[in-house]
């Protein structure tokens, strides 16, 4: 725990991705953060609104999916009676990632202009709401391509992956290596 104390204390943003309140016990809430160093960004994710009624619960992607109702607005009957739907990719994740991103940015902009840091809260619930409030787009009837995929080595043998969403300069990003072996990291800034 001195370890993460430490990283914290030189950290401009800190980003966690836990349900509502499970860091509290550990000295690690975004109000004790801030009470410590007031110029630190914070950004929090979880699984379900805070203040909603599923507050506190631990949950994923898929999940999310199921419980408010994507899963039903893309079921469809088959001979075997009603399937459930997904979405082709795990859009919640996505979509919430470049909102976490986004909020960061933001709040790190906020701070040049005012000195002081602050919070922002992303929920995967939240960020399904908006996707059901986006306009219906009929289904083209086609299923989509399949991703490029890209090739590297890893302790694990040859690992298939989709590339960085993201160009500079007109040029497609890389990583800039490849996965390590599980547990292998240490605790510090790289």
């Amino acid at each position: 725990m001195e370890t993460v104390r430490l990283l914290i204390e030189s950290a401009d943003v800190v980003v966690t991705g836990y349900r509502d309140g499970g860091l509290d016990p550990f000295g690690l809430a975004p109000e004790a953060l801030l009470l410590a160093r007031p110029e630190l960004v914070i950004v929090t994710l979880s699984a379900w609104d805070s203040g909603g009624p599923w507050n506190g619960r631990r949950g994923f992607d898929s999940l999310v999916q199921a419980a408010c109702g994507i899963a039903e607005r893309y079921g469809r009957t088959t001979d075997d009676g009603w399937q459930p739907g997904e979405l082709p990719v795990q859009a919640l994740d996505h979509a919430t990632g470049y909102g976490l991103a986004a909020a960061a940015i933001a709040l790190l902009a906020e701070r040049l202009r005012s000195g002081r840091g602050g919070t922002g809260r992303l929920s995967l619930a939240r960020t399904a709401e908006e996707l059901f409030r986006l306009p219906a787009v009929a289904s083209h009837g086609g299923s989509l391509p399949d991703p490029e995929l890209r090739v590297m080595d890893s302790p694990y043998g040859r690992l298939r992956y989709v590339g960085p969403p993201i160009m500079a300069d007109g040029v497609p990003l890389e990583y800039s290596k490849g996965p390590v072996r599980y547990g292998t990291s240490q605790l510090r800034w790289q």
